[in-house]
């Protein structure tokens, strides 16, 4: 085999110049024991974490590939769980900022994550229609909820019952029993899609947002309550026993479906509705964690606070009412004081929830989120379309609440697309521009330097020197910037159209610019006398002007300064001699525009890449083209080569990067990681770097390593990459008794699960070889009279010389608890009656025994018509019946006894300190900290 030509690999660096992504949601984190100073942000697929009151990124939390498109943070404050576009669900833990649990179960985008009151169980809801519910502690799932017809938008665990309630985008609000994991209550109130639902005043009551401006509220009750209750309180929101509920449902009309009377645990009727300001549709409606505050915003920019009144607050509310409605009376029927008059008051939802503010912020609200300070303060901080994230403050106890905006991050991102980078000569910095400003940043630390405003930039360069930019914009000017003082020096009005493209003169004294105004102008840099200031600065002369017949889209120097090529929109390129302008070269055989070209180092190629999805390669000698290459899935967007190579780099639409060997024709390597199409890249002066930007709002790092890339070995990787995902997308395996296309479990079939499957096969067949090589021996043993010295596996030896059986147990053990069930579901039966053997001897040990029940009751769960049907297997069954029952009750013995003890601690504790332990022990400690504060205070002053 001949020597290959080696190419060095580019790897993803750093993602940087973004704030927030718009997929996911904001939520205020708990960290260093701070509430309300820290936010979790999705940033594409990882998650930042902002310091609101330093502008400062403190964490990210590593992402794979998937975008991220929803967080929650445990009620703990120790844990976030993340939810991902593939519908993957990772825990990160916010001390130590890794991500230790994986949950794969959902076959599409996660819409919706809560945890319950403790944290125990995690409810997940996904575009694929379904619900799961995972046990967090244990790192498996427990099960999964269907009925929904399309998408779930919210799913929330009841602190009392072990129910819940989630909504979908089929307009129905569902009820589940998770003891029976039925729906034993559909609510078909609604006409459109519901978008949100909280839970507020005690759970007695349910609010949902759909797409109109009401917000509509259900009363419910409790059918044992209400039995328990002899007599309603006076003041008990009206229908409060279940004849009158019959009633008024009835008069309501068909609000609810019910499947049957018997098993309704709650009923739940209309109780009213309250008017949104906004119009459209809800896109969050979400309370604080203290179900007091309750916000919502439809599509545009004002966050709507609402406050739900207090028992005692709306009885004093209805006796202020009484009392008007009282005098009122009085003065109508002109009786005196001393004749009491019947009144009676109807009290309306808005008496029980008010209406505190409306927070207007400075652009389109993606999400938000709430949190209320014990001082009665409440912040709010938003993510916005535009990159940004915003903190406001109200006090809703005042009798006007103004929201102040306190904190903003803005500084580590543009508030719109990237159109156009580069690298400063000494590759360091990097200089990005927008729609509205340009920053400069450190390539090494990823710190914004410098912020300028500009207008809609397109093209960009350093002057020699990396003391200036030029920055050509869509109106046709040309604005120069100082970089030390961060100023604009000059604008200067180039094309009469967008001006598309720039390129700086190998001799460094001008550039070329090419404009929609079917010209090309060239530049020479001059120093002029400052009006401002004795010395001179820098400033730009038109020297000559090349008229065409097209609009020009594209323009490049030869690095000989000897011809210019020129990109017009009639799909071709021009070649031109610099000196005189007179035509040299077409390049014709695009259809349609070229929208980026570059020219190699040394003349002699030039690679065009365009609209039409190819990248052709010529030779500047003859115009001939070497090679036309199907580059992307979408339009060419960037081409550039890297500097003294014939290598070039392309980002086209399809959120791809490629890189290309212009000799040999071959493709190099492909950067992924983008979310949205690619606008723009810069390849650094000595091509050891590379920056990207993307509608994602993502501006991306990538570093040459010194890593060999060999082009088969890239192959061979790439074909595995597509195998293992088309293993992951084949049918799941079929289970006795259900219907095909249904999935109970809550895994998914994924090449982890099929790589644990394999694993555990070849434990069992190394215990089979293993145990046959042991009857041998003992054969021999016997024959010879004397002990014959026995081979060991090499395996078992790196495991420290153990029994094949104890293998097997490794292997179990070392299987993710969330991928267990799947692992075991792709098994092959022919394995079974194996594991079921090694199981008994396991149980009979007292090792791992719940790890073993866990598998041994789902391996009998989805094998038991073959179990059953199997005489050899009969004695197994009957001796893991015994051993089961016995060592698992022993099992629980012991975890009785430990609570009891740890009972026994907690009140030998409380009764020697006098304080309740846990609940009241820390506002005891702030009490007596402030009693010895003022103490000092005092003794201070005495002396």
């Amino acid at each position: 085999m001949g020597l290959t030509k080696q190419y060095l690999r580019y790897v993803a660096s750093a993602v940087f110049g973004l704030i927030g992504s718009q997929k996911g949601n904001v939520v205020f984190v708990t960290l260093r024991g701070e509430k309300g100073r820290y936010v979790a942000v999705p940033a594409c697929e990882h998650v930042f974490i902002w310091d609101l009151r330093k502008g400062e990124k403190i964490l990210i939390l590593q992402g794979l590939k998937q975008e991220v498109t929803c967080l929650c943070p445990s009620p703990d404050g120790l844990h976030l769980a993340v939810g991902y576009e593939d519908g993957s669900i990772r825990i990160f833990s916010l001390l130590s900022g890794e991500g230790n649990v994986t949950f794969n179960g959902h076959k599409a985008a996660i819409t919706s994550l809560k945890y319950d009151q403790l944290g125990g169980r995690l409810a997940s809801g996904s575009k694929d229609t379904d619900i799961i519910v995972w046990d967090v502690i244990n790192e498996s799932g427990l099960y999964r909820l269907k009925g929904h017809k399309d998408a779930i938008t919210q799913a929330l665990f009841l602190r009392e019952k072990n129910l819940l309630v989630s909504s979908g985008k089929d307009t129905v609000v569902k009820w589940w029993d998770l003891d029976t994991q039925h729906c034993f209550k559909t609510m078909v109130g609604h006409r459109t899609e519901v978008w949100g639902l909280v839970l507020v005043s005690e759970e007695k009551r349910l609010i949902t947002g759909a797409a109109d401006s009401e917000l509509r509220a259900w009363d419910i009750a409790y059918l044992q309550e209400i039995q328990d209750l002899e007599e309603p309180e006076p003041k008990k929101i009206k229908g409060s026993s279940p004849e009158v509920q019959d009633t008024h449902e009835a008069e309501n009309g068909a609000l609810e479906v019910d499947e049957a009377p018997e098993d309704r645990i709650l009923t739940c009727r209309k109780a009213g509705s309250i008017l949104r300001e906004g119009r459209d549709r809800v896109v969050n409606l979400s309370t604080d964690k203290t179900g007091r505050m309750l916000a919502c915003h439809g599509t545009d920019s004002v966050l709507e606070v609402f406050c739900i009144l207090s028992r005692e607050e709306i009885q004093k509310k209805m006796d202020k009412k009484m009392k008007k409605a009282r005098k009122k009376a009085r003065l109508n029927s002109g009786k005196g004081e001393e004749e009491d008059l019947e009144v009676s008051v109807e009290m309306t939802l808005q008496d029980e929830i008010q209406r505190v503010a409306n927070i207007k912020t400075s652009a389109k609200i993606k999400s938000f989120d709430l949190i209320l300070s014990p001082q009665g303060e409440l912040k709010a901080v938003f993510l916005l379309q535009n990159n940004l994230v915003e903190l406001y403050s109200l006090s809703p106890s005042a009798p006007a609440p103004q929201p102040v905006r306190t904190s903003r991050v803005t500084l580590g991102g543009h508030r719109s697309d990237v159109r156009t980078l580069s690298f400063s000569s000494d590759n360091i910095a990097v200089l990005s521009a927008a729609a509205d400003s340009i920053k400069i940043w450190n390539r090494s630390t990823l710190q914004c330097i410098r912020t300028m405003t500009c207008e809609y930039a397109l093209c960009s360069f350093f002057v020699p020197g990396d003391r200036q930019v030029v920055i050509g914009t869509k109106t046709g000017r040309l604005q120069l910037y100082d970089l030390a003082s961060g100023t604009l020096l000059e604008t200067v009005d180039a094309h009469d159209g967008a001006l598309w493209s720039m390129s700086l003169s190998p001799d460094q004294r001008g550039f070329v610019t090419g404009g929609a105004d079917k010209s090309v102008k060239f530049w020479d840099f001059e120093l002029v006398k400052d009006e401002n200031s004795t010395q001179k600065r820098l400033s730009v002369r038109q020297t000559r002007i090349l008229q065409l017949d097209e609009d020009v889209l594209s323009v490049r120097y030869s690095p000989h300064q000897n011809l210019l090529a020129v990109s017009l929109l009639d799909c071709t390129v021009k070649i031109f001699y610099v000196d005189t302008l007179k035509f040299f070269l077409s390049l014709y055989g695009h259809k349609l525009p070229v929208i980026c070209m570059d020219i190699s180092y040394d003349g002699t190629l030039i690679a065009t890449g365009s609209a039409d999805r190819n990248v052709k390669i010529w030779g500047l000698d003859f115009g001939d083209c070497h090679k036309s290459l199907f580059a992307h899935d979408d339009s060419v967007m960037y081409l550039q080569f890297v500097p003294k190579s014939h290598l070039f780099f392309t980002a086209g639409k399809d959120r791809k990067i490629k890189q290309w060997d212009a000799d040999n024709f071959e493709h190099i390597q492909t950067l992924e990681g983008h979310h949205q199409e690619i606008w723009c890249l810069a390849v650094s002066p000595n091509g050891d770097y590379v920056v990207s930007s993307s509608h994602d709002k993502s501006l991306r790092l990538w570093e040459r390593t010194r890593e060999p890339l060999i082009l088969e070995e890239e192959r061979e990787m790439q074909r595995e990459a597509e195998y293992e995902e088309s293993v992951a997308k084949e049918d799941q395996p079929a289970v006795p008794g259900e219907t095909q296309g249904e999935n109970y479990f809550t895994g998914k079939k994924t090449i982890e699960t099929v790589k644990a499957a394999e694993r555990i096969m070849e434990a069992v067949e190394l215990y089979r070889e293993e145990s046959a090589k042991m009857k041998e021996h003992k054969a021999i043993c016997k024959a010879a009279g004397k002990e014959v010295p026995l081979p060991t596996n090499p395996i078992l030896m790196a495991y420290g010389n153990i029994s094949p059986s104890a293998y097997v147990l490794e292997i179990f053990k070392g299987i993710k608890s969330s991928e267990l069930e799947e692992s075991l579901l792709v098994l092959p039966f022919s394995y079974v009656p194996d594991i079921l053997k090694l199981f008994n001897e396991f149980i009979q040990l007292g090792s791992d025994v719940e790890l073993l029940c866990r598998c041994l009751l789902f391996l009998l769960r989805i094998h038991f018509g073959q179990i059953t049907s199997n005489q050899m297997l009969v004695p197994v069954i009957e001796k893991l019946k015994e051993t089961t029952i016995s060592k698992v009750s022993q099992v629980r013995d012991v975890i009785g006894f430990n609570l009891a003890g740890l009972n026994f601690l907690k009140r030998e504790c409380e009764a020697k300190s006098e304080v309740m332990f846990f609940a009241d022990a820390t506002s005891h400690l702030e009490e007596k900290k402030r009693k010895r504060k003022k103490r000092e205070k005092l003794i201070l002053t005495l002396t």
